[in-house]
């Protein structure tokens, strides 16, 4: 036991010293990665560079990467790791980095906890390893949803001022693939899911001190990996810890200003409210159609800046809810970094929504198509349905432990019909009895990916009229009948221009704006 007690204090007090890219101590430092996706691989490939004895043990083999990873001298082992590997538990690793969607309770996990090794993230080693060519300024952006487009539009921001920045994190490029960057950065805006903020420390070496931190809301997701609603919002509440800059907050969802409230952030740190109401001082907003910035300049007491006005973003399809208060969060994340109100308001000009975002497929005889299945939660498709009239809903997914009850008692007074997929439809049909047992409701029963969406849009152009929207806005996860999102956003598009033909085109189905929820 003294001698395990020794190994654990000279292990910690190692990995205590690895704050740089260039510390000693990485070298034959013995790692044990989980997970062999995007974030395992560069994972593995970062520290096979810093010169560590690297094994990866994953579930799901890639033949290509797997390949790579022999020639940079890191092992790979093929395990189902529904229990502790035998080569790794008889290997003592110095440190288990895993990759996010690993449980708190996973069985590697605890057996690495209750043997003193530490666990890290993948955000906690980039963040240690930021020095490789420049120590960049990060800004940090959560939420259960909007993160992307938020973090896409502050990096579009940003760049507009001539500033070297990449969006990178649970956004798809992995952060430590921005920190290696031959040419570096000046700043990098991450976006982190809560299992990323779950496993980062607030304090010591690890610790992340961003320049400025969003959360842009709150809503149950993600239950049955957190285990409950509160220890999800601590998760997503650190990313204000250590901020230098700005705390940004959603003034519309008091968790987020609790959250700001409660952080222990740098001396001069300034909290910086944002929302769709005429704002205060320090706050951004909308007065009679314009986005305005009363944060950043000197007399915000009594003046505001304007940024963009709805009239304009309105015909690049930037003009419902939702997106204007990502374009707030994303232009406060911006100005923070003295970006000019000018430059802010040009680039607003040029910027896209990505696919499967309230993407319109197509307009025929009078009804909108309308693509958002990257609404994988209640808290999007809320977003989403708010922005539109009449609607014929598409939904239903895997729902992650999270109840949709309350969705559908909020909207049914707008749905024309709904249209449920997925293979755990119960929940959702239920809900729909329960508060519209008059409402068409339809389930698509084929299993198959093939024939899901051809399916549901069947079923909804039979009963969507002139002036409706059909939209897919799912409020779950996809990967019950699709590989993910945008396989689902995809095969939505395919489905209805087939059904289409000829008729489709981009004209607006009306001159009416995007209705609010009644």
């Amino acid at each position: 036991m003294a001698a395990e007690l020794t190994d654990a204090a000279a292990r910690a007090a190692r990995l205590e010293g690895l704050t740089s890219w260039h510390a000693d101590g990485w070298r034959g430092l013995r790692v044990a990665v989980l997970g062999l996706g995007v974030t395992g691989f560069a994972v593995a490939d970062t520290l096979a560079e810093l010169g560590s004895e690297v094994t990866v043990y994953a579930r799901d083999r890639d033949e290509d990467r797997e390949r790579i990873l022999q020639v940079i001298g890191v092992r790979f082992a093929s395990h189902p790791l529904d229990a502790v590997p035998d080569e790794l538990a008889t290997s003592a690793p110095d440190l288990v980095v895993i990759s996010p969607g690993f449980r708190p309770d996973h069985p590697v996990v605890t057996w690495a906890e209750e043997r003193a090794v530490p666990v890290w993230g993948d955000i906690e080693l980039a963040w240690r390893v930021r020095d490789k060519v420049k120590a960049s300024e990060w800004m940090l952006v959560t939420g259960t949803n909007g993160k992307t487009t938020t973090v896409q539009l502050a990096a579009t921001l940003i760049a507009a001022n001539g500033v070297r920045v990449a969006p990178c994190g649970n956004i798809g490029v992995p952060v430590l693939d921005a920190v290696r960057d031959p040419l570096g950065y000046d700043v990098l805006v991450v976006e982190l899911s809560s299992f990323q903020l779950h496993r980062l420390p607030t304090e010591g070496p690890g610790a992340i001190h961003p320049y400025s931190s969003v959360c842009l809301n709150i809503a149950d997701d993600h239950l049955d990996w957190h285990g409950s609603a509160e220890a999800y919002r601590d998760a997503k509440g650190k990313v204000y810890a250590n901020t230098k800059v700005a705390c940004v907050y959603n003034r519309a969802d008091e968790a987020t200003r609790t959250m700001v409230e409660d952080a222990e952030v740098e001396e001069g740190a300034r909290a910086i409210g944002f929302g769709l109401d005429t704002p205060g001082p320090s706050d951004f907003g909308v007065v009679d159609g314009i986005l305005c910035d009363r944060a950043f300049l000197e007399d915000r007491r009594t003046a505001a800046l304007e940024i963009t006005t709805l009239d304009e973003l309105e015909p690049h399809g930037l003009a419902a809810p939702h997106i204007v208060a990502n374009i707030l969060a994303a232009s406060a994340l911006a100005r923070s970094y003295d970006v000019p109100v000018r430059v802010v308001h040009d680039a607003l000009a040029t910027f896209r929504l990505d696919a499967h975002r309230i993407e319109t497929v197509a307009v025929a005889g009078g009804i909108r198509w309308i693509d958002d299945s990257k609404a994988t939660n209640p808290h999007a498709a809320e977003a989403s349905l708010r922005a539109f009239g009449r609607v014929v809903w598409i939904v239903g997914g895997l729902l992650k432990g999270v109840d949709a009850d309350a969705l559908v008692a909020r909207h049914v007074a707008r749905l024309r019909a709904a249209v449920v997929i997925g293979r755990d439809r119960t929940p959702l049909v239920e809900a729909f009895r329960r508060h519209a047992p008059g409402l068409p409701l339809f389930e698509v029963l084929a299993d198959d990916t093939e024939n899901v969406m051809p399916d549901a849009v069947a079923l909804a152009a039979s009963v969507a009229e002139d002036g409706d929207t059909v939209l897919l806005a799912p409020a779950a996860a996809s990967m019950d009948q699709f590989a993910d999102y945008a396989d689902r956003g995809r095969r939505f598009h395919d489905a209805v221009r087939e059904r289409l033909g000829g008729e489709a085109h981009d004209e607006p189905a009306s001159d009416e704006p995007p209705a609010e929820a009644p």
